[in-house]
C-alpha cells in the first residue's frame, strides 16, 4: 500500500471519504449508484463487474459477490467468467456483458460494427449505456483501490 493509513481507519473509507472529500465522495455516490439503481439482471451485471476485476486484479472486488434480494451468483460464476467464450454457464445477454467488459477494459477502440450488431439485437440502448456506466465505474475504481494498494487490506463483511 502506498497511502498512509490512520490506525484504526477503514482503508476505502479513509481514502474516498477523508483524503479527498470533495471528490472521493462524489466517486462513492456514483460508485453506489451502479448497484442501487441498475435494471441489468444479476448475471449479466456480475459478469461485466467481474471481468473488470479480473482484469483490474482489485483483490477487494474479486471477493466481492452482489446481492440482490438474498441472491447471489453461484460460486463457479466466476470461473465460468474467465471462460465466458466458451462456457454453458451462461446466456447470450451474459455472455455478452462478459465480452463487452474485456473489450471496454482492454480494447475499447477494437468495439467494431459487428459488435455492436450483436450487442443491439440483446440489449436496449438505455441498458447499454448502463453497462457502459457500470463499466467505466467498476474499471476506474477498481484499478484505483489496486494501484494504491488499498484493496489488499480491506476486509469485506463477513470477511473479517
Amino acid at each position: 500500500m502506498i497511502i498512509d493509513i490512520p490506525e484504526g481507519q477503514e482503508p476505502i473509507g479513509y481514502v474516498w471519504g477523508e483524503m479527498v472529500p470533495g471528490i472521493g465522495m462524489a466517486a462513492a455516490t456514483f460508485s453506489m449508484s451502479v448497484y442501487e439503481h441498475t435494471t441489468l439482471g444479476l448475471r449479466e451485471f456480475e459478469a461485466a463487474r467481474l471481468r473488470v476485476a479480473q482484469i483490474n486484479g482489485c483483490l477487494f472486488c474479486l471477493d466481492w459477490r452482489t446481492e440482490r434480494d438474498g441472491t447471489k451468483v453461484e460460486e463457479e460464476f466466476a470461473e465460468a467468467v474467465t471462460r465466458w467464450r466458451t462456457t454453458d454457464a451462461f446466456d447470450a445477454r451474459t455472455r455478452l456483458a462478459a465480452e463487452y467488459a474485456e473489450r471496454y477494459t482492454l480494447d475499447h477502440h477494437g468495439l467494431d460494427d459487428a459488435f455492436w450488431k450483436r450487442m443491439t439485437a440483446h440489449y436496449s440502448q438505455a441498458e447499454i449505456v448502463e453497462l457502459t456506466m457500470s463499466i467505466g465505474s467498476w474499471l476506474a475504481f477498481g484499478r484505483l483501490n489496486h494501484v494504491l494498494g488499498i484493496d489488499a487490506v480491506c476486509v469485506l463483511p463477513g470477511h473479517g
